[in-house]
Order: structure tokens, then sequence, then C-alpha cells
């Protein structure tokens, strides 16, 4: 009977603390660590770490959308030209961890942060071998492929278990259920998967059950898969798109192993 006092000042205090950490938004209190409060009237959420702007009555993120300045109206960022090479790298600055780590192509599996692992058969090759050591896509009307010379290429898809990969050189199988399309890179924005039910992407730690590698899996969230992927450590992430400068017939790799 001792205890009770002391349990419900202490869950008073918790409670005044709370609200003291609380800001105000016009009318509205909020707290600053889930949204942000635009020109004191309006609150947009904050996802993956990325404070989401306002325009004309909508939050938006700046990895997909742009506001025009003169007229208020909000559209698409454009996509990358067919067949432009870019980088892709994790963006959550709420995340140390991962944040601004590459996305690389290792064991036909895209992961945030590691090394890229790519093979070149120097003997027939020789110096026209790529450099190998980061992993480049190119974008074709919502499917994605590595920047590969190979023959035959190598395309990227999202797997049946949500997990991004790749195909093996010289071969087309793709896992039954995959996707290969429904993505777009957009310039000065992200890669995002369009698909439908996708909720944007994770990093999920090597010790998940979606995990391998000993880095952080590159991983799509959907209705079904978002509560699991929290409770197992994933992070949210934006995929920030970085446009490579290359010359005409230059690639990433000869191959991503």
């Amino acid at each position: 009977m001792v205890r009770s006092p002391l349990i419900t000042a202490s869950i008073l205090a918790g409670i005044n603390g709370a609200l003291a950490a609380l800001l105000t938004c016009g009318p509205f209190q909020y707290d600053p660590a889930q949204y942000v409060c635009w020109s004191n009237a309006f609150l947009c959420p904050i996802k993956a770490g990325e404070p989401l702007s306002y325009c004309a009555g909508a939050c938006y993120s700046k990895f997909m959308y742009t506001c025009s300045p003169q007229t208020n109206t909000l559209s698409l960022l454009p996509t990358l030209p067919p067949g432009t090479p870019f980088r892709l790298s994790a963006s959550n600055p709420s995340e140390p961890g991962v944040h601004g780590l590459p996305v690389s192509a290792t064991g036909l599996k895209l992961y945030v942060g590691g090394t890229t692992s790519s093979y070149c058969p120097v003997a027939q090759v020789g110096a026209a071998c790529p450099a190998g050591n980061t992993t480049q896509f190119v974008a074709f009307d919502g499917s994605v492929s590595m920047n590969v010379l190979v023959p035959g290429g190598q395309a990227a898809y999202l797997g049946p278990d949500s997990i991004m990969g790749y195909t093996q050189a010289h071969s087309a199988y793709i896992p039954e259920g995959s996707k290969r399309t429904g993505f777009a890179a957009y310039a000065g924005g992200g890669f995002v998967n369009l698909n439908s039910g996708g909720w944007g992407w994770v990093a999920c730690p090597s010790t998940s059950p979606v995990g391998g590698g000993g880095y952080w899996r590159l991983v799509a969230r959907n209705e079904t898969t978002a509560g699991e992927l929290a409770v197992w450590g994933c992070r949210e992430v934006n995929l920030k798109v970085e446009v490579v400068d290359q010359r005409p017939g230059e690639f990433g790799a000869w191959q991503y192993a």
C-alpha cells in the first residue's frame, strides 16, 4: 500500500514530462520526434528520418515529389532517362548506423553497406574490364538492371520474400512470385517501389530472419510485413539516387557476383 502513491507520482511525472516535450503548431500539439510543423499551421509526419514537406494541402517526400514555388502545385520528380547509370545510398539521418551507406551487390542480393562483389574474365577481356568496385544500376520503363557489360545483362528484382536481388550472369532465372517491374528512379530524388502495397524500404540487420552476409539487407516493406520488420530491428530508409558520370560504353562491372 505504501508503494501506490510513489508509482502514481512516477506515472504522473512521466506524463507531465511527455506533455512538456510537446510543441504547438497552430491549435495542435505535436511530438517533434514524429512530426514537423509548417507555417505554424500544418503538421507533416517524419518518415525514415525525413520530415515530409508541405505543398497545397499535402505532405510529400522530396525523394519522389517537388512543389512549384510559382504555382504551389505538387508534381512527381522526373524519372532518369532510360539507361542512365546510377548508384544508391541509404538515407535516414535518425539512424546513423545506416545513414549514407551505399547499396552494394554481393551473392546475388542487395545490401546496405558491405562490399561490392564483381567478376571479370581478365584473360578474355583484359584492359576493358570495368573497375567493378561500386554497385551501379540502370532503369528502363519501370524495370531496373545492373549496369554490367556481360552478354545478356543481369536483371534486378524484388523476390517473393520482399528481398531485392539480381540474376546470375548468363541466366534469366527469377524466383516465381518475384516482381521485375514497378520501380522508379527519380532524378534528384530516390529509388521507389511503386508496386501495390509497397511501404518503402528497410535495412535489416544480419541477426534478423531476413538478414544475411554480415551486412544490412535491403528489404521492401509492405502491409503484411511492416510489423515483423520493425520487431526484427530493421531500420526504415529512403534510397537516394546518385547519377554516375560515365562516358558511353562504360559500365559498373563486367558482372556482379
